[in-house]
């Protein structure tokens, strides 16, 4: 698969040292989200989507599971077993539960391949510091990559929403994933204006969390969380009232309750964090050169990530920027997917990469 707007081809040509890895052990693109990890394998695409999330024995770094076997865990799980989500706001929390992660999803990929190590494409938040870059090479490096290269998030995602990258003209990307939202206006290849605020997904979910308990005095769990997010929760006051009915525990009897949720209560819970990622978009067009910024009358704005699927979010940004907004295609997997794209064409296109090597 071609992705439109690719980065332009540059000198240099595999070694016979890269051609005899890539033979028995293809390069990786991954997307090290904090709600989600999704890799993508050279020339397959995407393989694996799962939570960020790892369970261990409690008190230990012994990794009972990890994915899609730990996320169903929380909430539910035994006093002997912990469990973690080792990325906070799109950036490492435990190194040693991250390495863990990252070395299930690279087996997961290719499986064990001894000598034979992959490399890597890993998309990072756009405003994580040098340290904070570090830990991301390192853990990779530990749990099995020969080579880390970091993109930002929302390069990564604006090639795999096909925006033209490369050309001569302003695309403005908006990625909103769990733990932090990335907005960027690109052109040639860079990024000239961005802003990373670590306000996501996750939020929404605690301010959810936090309303109910307010309003109610009933606990709800993560997931439960999670689940009135997607199919209650909107960015602009819903002109019809839906309800659906959850679970929790009461804060005064400490017993299982039901409650009816509708969905302006959920606007209600999420209206400060939509309007700070609304703000962090028009901090960056008030950043944007008077030339990139006319490009994007006709070209508007992109939206990519989990949580760019909330409802009433692409009309709210249009009326608050007087921009066209639209939704990528799969959006959840437009970082990925960039990295994806990458891979195809990695060797030429090293020098633009931050890279790690291993020793």
């Amino acid at each position: 698969m071609r992705t439109p707007g690719i980065l332009p081809t540059l000198p240099g040509g595999m070694g016979l040292y890269s051609r005899i890895h890539g033979m028995f052990c293809p390069d990786l693109g991954i997307d090290l989200g904090t709600a989600n990890t999704l890799v993508a394998v050279q020339g397959r695409g995407i393989i694996a989507n799962e939570p960020s999330v790892v369970a261990v024995k409690r008190g230990t770094k012994q990794v009972e599971a990890v994915g899609d076997q730990a996320k169903i865990m929380i909430g539910k799980n035994p006093g002997s077993i912990e469990v973690i989500r080792p990325m906070k706001d799109g950036v490492i929390s435990d190194l040693e539960l991250t390495e863990a992660m990252l070395r299930y999803f690279i087996e997961k990929a290719i499986g064990k391949r001894g000598v034979f190590r992959p490399r890597l494409v890993v998309a990072v938040p756009s405003g994580i510091n040098e340290v904070e870059k570090g830990a991301v090479t390192n853990s990779a490096m530990r749990a099995g990559a020969r080579e880390v290269h970091l993109i930002s998030e929302p390069m990564a995602a604006a090639i795999g929403a096909g925006l033209p990258v490369s050309e001569p003209v302003g695309s403005m990307i908006v990625d909103i994933g769990g733990g932090t939202t990335e907005v960027a206006v690109i052109s040639l290849a860079g990024i000239v204006a961005s802003e990373s605020v670590r306000v996501a997904g996750d939020e929404l979910d605690q301010a959810i969390i936090k309303h109910f308990k307010d309003l109610h005095g009933v606990v709800i769990g993560e997931n439960t969380a999670e689940q009135i997010k997607f199919q209650l929760g909107c960015a602009l006051p819903p002109a019809e009232e839906r309800t659906i009915s959850v679970r929790g525990r009461d804060l005064r009897t400490g017993m299982p309750r039901s409650i009816d949720v509708t969905n302006t209560q959920v606007y209600q819970a999420i209206h400060h964090q939509v309007a700070s990622i609304v703000n962090s978009v028009k901090m960056v067009l008030e950043r944007t050169a008077p030339e990139l910024a006319s490009d994007l009358i006709d070209r508007g704005i992109t939206l990519a990530g989990g949580t760019s699927q909330l409802a009433g979010l692409s009309e709210l940004l249009s009326q608050e920027t007087g921009l066209p907004v639209k939704l990528a295609k799969e959006p959840l997997t437009c970082v990925a997917r960039g990295c994806a794209a990458l891979l195809e064409n990695l060797d030429a296109l090293l020098p633009i990469l931050e890279s790690g090597k291993a020793d």
